[in-house]
């Protein structure tokens, strides 16, 4: 009897603590498979990520900083660098792109 309260005991902790998924969000774009591993919005400029990506599995070095409103990459500090057609930055601005307003008032 003992045992088996242990084992409900038991049963019911291994069920009540589902384990943490850690996804990853990945697409496949262009032949390429790029994958954001990490990524955080900046709070005082609110279309700035900071993100680490990779692509085809290799992981980048540091933290890129992807100006989704200019539309360019900035390494380490470094001067900031267009975006390339089909880089993974349009991909970490598109996935956060805030849905356009469709509403138009009626004109009475």
């Amino acid at each position: 009897m003992k045992y088996l309260c242990l084992l409900f005991l038991l049963l019911i902790v291994w069920l009540g603590f589902p384990p943490v998924a850690n996804a990853d969000m990945c697409r496949d774009r262009f032949g390429q498979r790029v994958c954001i591993l990490k990524l955080k919005r900046s709070a005082k400029n609110y279309w700035e990520y900071r993100a680490t990506v990779s692509l085809d599995g290799k992981k980048q070095r540091d933290k890129e900083i992807y100006n989704c409103r200019d539309r360019t990459l900035t390494r380490k500090g470094k001067y900031p660098i267009p975006f390339k057609a089909n880089s993974p930055g349009e991909l970490v601005c598109k996935t956060f792109e805030k849905r356009k307003n469709f509403y138009q008032p009626s004109r009475w």
